[in-house]
């Protein structure tokens, strides 16, 4: 296995990680526990399920940290291919993680509120879930500007299939329009849900193909063959 080759597999780990770890916390626990618009539910359910809202805690600072570990490992992957391209893609990525930070914290103080049960407690809860949200929702931009160099960067290195380069960069620009569509229409949710559609498809298909192929043989060696000059230098 050539080093490009292991570079590709262990992003693709890193990057299942980021997907188990949102779809757990963000799609699964989160929609047990927070009730839109009911204050009283929300907390109810905290105080119910206090061992689910610590599990959900744990998996988003999972998501935190396999985001991170994901664009570091796309910058290493791409660098040969564009420094400044890899590069974008890794800050894009490690803004998103930030972002994802942020929203954590505000539902681990909502559970130590919820947990507090005195008269506010309820509204405040609420309030800080609603910034949750608010903090994933908003992500999206740097979340869809990290898919924008990806696509790019898999067109260019002929590492992945074309059609799935092209897939991400559409999916990137979906991400984007999603945001603009949440926060000027907010009612217009199937809207937002179809826009994010080919990221998720590209998404899927980015990890399956960095786990089960990794990179072409081709093109692992043609990289290998033009970093080898570098190396000899140095």
């Amino acid at each position: 296995m050539t080093g490009t080759k292991r570079t590709a597999r262990i992003t693709g780990l890193a990057y299942l990680g980021l997907a188990l770890t949102g779809f757990l916390g963000y799609l699964l626990i989160r929609q047990q526990l927070y009730v839109p618009d009911d204050a009283t539910a929300t907390t109810a359910n905290l105080i119910a399920h206090e061992p689910l809202a610590r599990l959900g805690i744990l998996a988003d600072l999972g998501m935190v940290g396999t985001q991170a570990v994901t664009a570091v490992w796309f910058w290493r992957l791409f660098r040969p291919t564009d420094p400044v391209a890899a590069g974008s893609l890794a800050l894009f990525g490690l803004v998103n993680s930030v972002t994802i930070l942020v929203g954590t914290m505000f539902s681990a103080t909502a559970l130590n509120v919820a947990l507090r049960a005195d008269a506010t407690s309820a509204g405040q809860a609420q309030l800080l879930y609603d910034l949750n949200g608010a903090a994933f929702t908003l992500g999206a931009l740097f979340f869809g500007l990290w898919l924008m160099p990806m696509g790019w960067l898999a067109l260019r290195s002929g590492y992945m299939p074309r059609p799935l380069g092209w897939l991400l960069l559409g999916g990137g620009v979906g991400y984007v329009l999603s945001l603009v569509v949440a926060v000027t229409l907010p009612d217009a949710t199937a809207a937002v849900s179809a826009l994010v559609i080919p990221a998720t498809i590209g998404e899927i298909w980015m990890v399956g193909h960095l786990l089960v192929k990794g990179v072409s043989d081709r093109t692992a060696a043609d990289v290998h063959q033009d970093r080898s000059p570098q190396l000899a230098a140095a």
